[in-house]
């Protein structure tokens, strides 16, 4: 199993994200429930991201909205960065 850990600034933005989209909570809550198992199950389609945003992977919570990470494999640690739309999560 991997670790989440949940920043102070990820809660606050996850929280308003939710309050804004409260018709996707069962599929956050299901995304972050299968990433601490298996980050790299077919479904969460992660990937690494480029440019200035190089340090981070992408996962999906849908085709819509989508989770930046921190990914350390070694450590078996997943910090949440950002969430929202493909430009909101790729502009954080």
């Amino acid at each position: 199993m991997y670790q989440l850990i949940f920043t102070p600034s990820y809660e606050k933005r996850v929280a308003k994200f939710l309050k804004k989209h409260t018709d996707i909570k069962n599929q956050y809550a299901k995304t972050i429930q299968l990433m601490e198992l298996d980050p790299f199950h077919p479904s969460l389609r992660i990937h690494s991201l480029s440019g200035k945003l190089k340090d981070l992977h992408s996962i999906s919570i849908n085709i819509s909205y989508r989770i930046s990470i921190e990914f350390m494999v070694k450590d078996k640690k997943i910090i949440p960065v950002a969430i929202g739309t493909h430009d909101e999560v790729y502009k954080s």
